[in-house]
């Protein structure tokens, strides 16, 4: 009766069926909805903010080349875009120890260089403590520290969990229980 209706919300299955037809708008809702996301995962993964930012856009971009391949099985597109993530930063990695080795190999390698973004305080104390955070998760075993990092850091739920891992609920599960045992006798074992 002349009162102000609510419009319902579009989910991101149907923003990325328009952004797969090529609407620029839907997909850009759809790195609003979940760029935070991203980048706090990514930040975790590798503990430091500049290649988090550079990550997330890598993951975006592949995401607008395949909007078109793929068909979300879920109404979120966060699972498909973590386990997007996910690859990019393994990538990332693998093609920084390439580089790495390469220098070795000819001896130029001789120091890192500082990134001068270093020298702001925030962003070095943050970087500190993931490190220490991920010192402690680098001692569980790589499927428990992938569950930690999607349930717990991004907060997805079991089935978006198994989504992004491409495995059974059940497993998802089991995985997190033994995570979760581990974390603590870690977490005992270092205050002791």
């Amino acid at each position: 009766m002349g009162g102000v209706r609510a419009v319902p919300a579009v989910s991101d299955r149907d923003l990325w069926g328009r952004a797969a037809e090529g609407d620029s708008e839907a997909f850009a809702q759809l790195y609003d909805r979940h760029a935070r996301a991203i980048y706090n995962f990514l930040h975790r993964r590798t503990g430091s903010w500049s290649d988090a930012e550079d990550l997330t856009s890598a993951v975006f971009l592949q995401a607008w080349r395949r909007r078109g391949d793929v068909v979300l099985d879920r109404d979120s597109a966060l699972p498909w875009l973590l386990r997007t993530a996910d690859y990019t930063v393994r990538n990332e990695w693998r093609s920084k120890l390439r580089y790495r080795r390469a220098l070795a190999a000819a001896h130029l390698l001789h120091r890192e260089v500082e990134d001068p973004a270093d020298d702001v305080a925030q962003r070095l104390d943050d970087d500190r403590r993931i490190r220490a955070v991920l010192a402690l998760m680098k001692r569980l075993p790589r499927h428990e520290h992938e569950i930690v990092e999607l349930c717990v850091w991004a907060g997805l739920d079991l089935a978006a969990a198994a989504v992004a891992l491409d495995v059974p609920i059940g497993t998802v599960k089991s995985r997190l229980s033994r995570a979760r045992k581990h974390l603590r006798e870690l977490d005992l074992e270092t205050q002791a």
